[in-house]
């Protein structure tokens, strides 16, 4: 069904696997539409409790193909029209209800790396290797970077890797916070795996998409108050539904809940929040 891309589901969890693996899986416009496709069918899918994105090979993804050469970036489409593609895809992927975990598992540069940023949980194989090298292409941030980026590892760094354009290895990656954990290459699935598979059969699908969305959103808040407000008409919205009821029951007989809740039909009136 897809040229760029593979999908594949295990107990809930959809496994997306960049498959250009001749070209580094190196990012077109046909992998940001399919992308794009999948999440969509993804987002409506009930059975989709969580989602791994990893690259097929040696790489996560080499960046942008520059197969066209200094053609690559010569867009014809209005200023006032045009939107970058990794925006697009980030955009979507900020707005997912289903949590996204990247199993980077070779190196991820430029928009194979911004990709990742507005992603739940990054895992890095120990191979891995990263590079935000847009300064030393002649061509600036993109994919929603100059917002992820400094919010997920400060400001400083930020700039050190932007400005610079240099390498960045697994080990420096995780200390500066950019990936949650290093494994070695023939864990990072089975690493990748059990974390998305944990959320897959023992949480509430409402309860992981309205926290989701909740995190990301008030990234951006100027008083925790408004976080206060959006949590308040969760808390009192959620204790009324039958997953709450069902949680609180398998606790108190100590067996294992069984949620029924659907994030694709059964979201709350005030969802979504935040910017139109």
């Amino acid at each position: 069904m897809y040229s760029t891309v593979n999908t594949e589901m295990v107990d809930h969890v959809l496994i997306i696997t960049l498959n250009r693996p001749e070209r580094l899986n190196a990012f077109n416009e046909k992998m940001c539409q399919e992308l794009i496709d999948i999440f969509d069918m993804a987002d409506e899918n009930d059975d989709v409790r969580a989602i791994i994105l990893t690259g097929a090979g040696k790489a996560y993804c080499s960046g942008m193909d520059l197969e066209k050469g200094v053609e690559t970036f010569m867009d014809h489409t209005p200023l006032v029209e045009y939107r970058d593609a990794g925006g697009v895809l980030s955009l979507r992927i900020f707005d997912m209800k289903k949590p996204i975990i990247a199993a980077i598992n070779g190196s991820a540069i430029g928009i194979g790396i911004t990709m990742t940023l507005p992603m739940d949980i990054r895992i890095a194989s120990s191979d891995a290797e990263m590079s935000f090298d847009f300064a030393k292409r002649g061509i600036t941030m993109e994919a929603c970077s100059g917002w992820f980026l400094p919010r997920l590892v400060g400001m400083g760094k930020a700039t050190e890797w932007v400005f610079t354009g240099g390498m960045i290895s697994a080990q420096e990656a995780h200390e500066s916070r950019l990936v949650n954990e290093i494994v070695e290459p023939d864990q990072l699935m089975i690493t990748a795996l059990k974390i998305a598979t944990d959320i897959a059969v023992n949480t509430s699908s409402i309860s992981v998409t309205l926290s989701r969305q909740l995190m990301w959103t008030m990234l951006g808040a100027y008083h925790p108050v408004e976080s206060h407000k959006i949590e308040s008409k969760m808390i009192h919205w959620t204790g009324k539904q039958a997953d709450a009821q069902e949680g609180i029951g398998a606790f108190l007989e100590n067996r294992k809940a069984k949620f029924t809740m659907k994030s694709s039909t059964d979201m709350p009136p005030f969802y979504p929040w935040g910017v139109e």
